[in-house]
């Protein structure tokens, strides 16, 4: 039973720091939100599961991951941001949460990107648009990671359920 409590702590931190991870940008939300999935697991000698649904779930929160890297750039791209503004709506972020907590991401993103175009990128002549593709980018991606970190804790739940039965 201790074994249990203490994997099902765990899950839970793990979770949590999942859906965390989904809004900040240096921590892998998705995989933390796995990652509760395979904590639970191990008491019960990975019975809880079918290994279909861990690795569906293992492989979305690696794409999710993966993908999230690339949807700024591709829409920012697409709007005609240069690197200022990717770079600016990073950090743009990472201020926003520090300061304004939990919304500062979002305007963050947006405020970066728009003053990474403006700044450090003079010749654009659309900074407004290409800051627009880069929220655009980082809110998809945002939304992916919490869509898939959602998923995995109804499954978390639902082993939670199956393991204390």
């Amino acid at each position: 039973m201790f074994a249990e409590i203490t994997v099902l702590i765990l899950g839970a931190v793990a979770i949590l720091a999942g859906f965390i991870g989904c809004v900040v940008p240096v921590l892998p939300g998705p995989l933390l939100s796995f990652l509760s999935l395979i904590l639970l697991s191990i008491p019960a000698g990975f019975g809880l599961y079918s290994p279909w649904i861990l690795l569906i779930l293992g492989t979305a929160a690696v794409l999710t991951q993966i993908l999230d890297n690339f949807l700024p750039a591709l829409s920012s791209k697409r709007a005609g941001a240069s690197k200022a503004g990717v770079w600016g709506s990073v950090a743009g972020m990472l201020i926003g949460m520090i300061f304004f907590p939990p919304v500062g991401v979002f305007i963050g993103a947006f405020v970066g990107a728009l003053a990474g175009e403006v700044i450090l990128n003079p010749e654009n002549k659309e900074p407004l648009r290409a800051a627009m593709g880069v929220f655009t980018g980082t809110l998809l991606g945002i939304i992916l990671k919490l869509a898939v970190a959602g998923t995995i804790t109804v499954y978390y739940v639902i082993g939670i359920g199956r393991l204390f039965r």
